[in-house]
C-alpha cells in the first residue's frame, strides 16, 4: 500500500491496485513528558497492541453511529493488520469539539474552572495547525480559505452533535461520564458529511464513578472488556 499521510496516531494508505483507502492504527499515543493525554498534539509514546486495540474500539463504535442513522466513512475493519477500510473522501483540516464540561485547553484559554457544566453541549471547531495551536475557526473563515462550503460548516456540527448524543449514552451504561470530545468530518462529491478519522478514547475526556479522568490506554482496555 502507498502512505498518503502520515499522522501522530494514524497512517492513511492507498490500495494502488484497487484504489480502496484504509487507515493503519498505529501503537502511538498522544501526549507530553512521559504522561498520556487525548488532548495533546504531541506524540507522548507509544504502547504496544494500542493500535489493534484502538481499532476494535473504533469499530465498535463507528457500526454504533450507523446503526443511529448517523453517515460515518467505515466501511470494514482488519483487526489484525490493524487497517479500517473508510470511504474516500475530502477532509478538510478541521476538528469538531463538543464540550460537556469544562477542560483542558478552554479553561487555559478562558480562565475558567475545571467540571462547569454546558447545558446545551457548547460546539466549536478549530484548524488542524500545529504551529498555530490549533486556533479556533469560525464559518466565515472556513469559507474564505475554501476549506468548506455554504452550509457544510452547520451540517457539520449538527451531525457532530448527535454523534456525542449516541457516544454520550453509550459511554453512561459503562459507567463513564463524557465531558469532551473532539472528532473530524468528510465530505463526498456530492458535498454530504460522513464521520470520519476514528471513535476511541483517543478522542475523548471521560470520568468514571470516582470522578477520575483515565487516560486514552488505560480507558480503551477497560471499553474492550465492556464490549467483548
Amino acid at each position: 500500500m502507498k502512505k498518503l499521510y502520515e499522522g501522530k496516531t494514524k497512517n492513511v494508505m492507498l490500495d494502488e491496485e484497487t484504489g480502496i483507502v484504509h487507515l493503519f492504527f498505529k501503537d502511538s499515543a498522544t501526549g507530553e513528558n512521559g504522561v498520556f493525554d487525548p488532548g495533546s498534539n504531541t506524540v507522548g509514546g507509544s504502547v504496544e497492541g494500542k493500535g489493534k486495540v484502538g481499532l476494535e474500539v473504533s469499530k465498535y463504535f463507528f457500526e454504533l453511529m450507523e446503526e443511529n442513522g448517523i453517515p460515518t466513512h467505515y466501511l470494514g475493519a482488519d483487526i489484525e493488520q490493524g487497517l479500517m477500510k473508510v470511504r474516500n473522501l475530502t477532509v478538510p483540516r478541521l476538528e469538531f469539539i463538543v464540550r460537556y464540561f469544562t477542560a483542558g485547553s478552554m479553561c487555559r484559554r478562558f480562565s475558567l474552572e475545571e467540571g462547569i457544566p454546558f447545558e446545551p453541549p457548547y460546539a466549536e471547531v478549530t484548524l488542524k495547525d500545529d504551529e498555530q495551536g490549533d486556533p479556533l475557526i469560525s464559518e466565515r473563515i472556513c469559507l474564505m480559505k475554501g476549506i468548506l462550503k455554504e452550509g457544510q460548516y452547520n451540517e457539520a456540527l449538527d451531525v457532530v452533535v448527535k454523534v456525542g448524543e449516541v457516544l454520550k449514552k453509550e459511554l453512561a451504561t459503562m459507567s463513564l461520564t463524557l465531558i469532551d470530545f473532539k472528532i473530524e468530518v468528510g465530505y463526498d462529491e456530492t458535498g454530504k458529511i460522513f464521520v470520519a478519522d476514528e471513535i476511541t478514547p483517543d478522542i475523548w475526556r471521560v470520568k468514571d464513578t470516582d470522578g477520575t479522568i483515565p487516560n486514552q490506554i488505560d480507558c480503551a482496555k477497560l471499553i474492550l472488556e465492556k464490549i467483548k
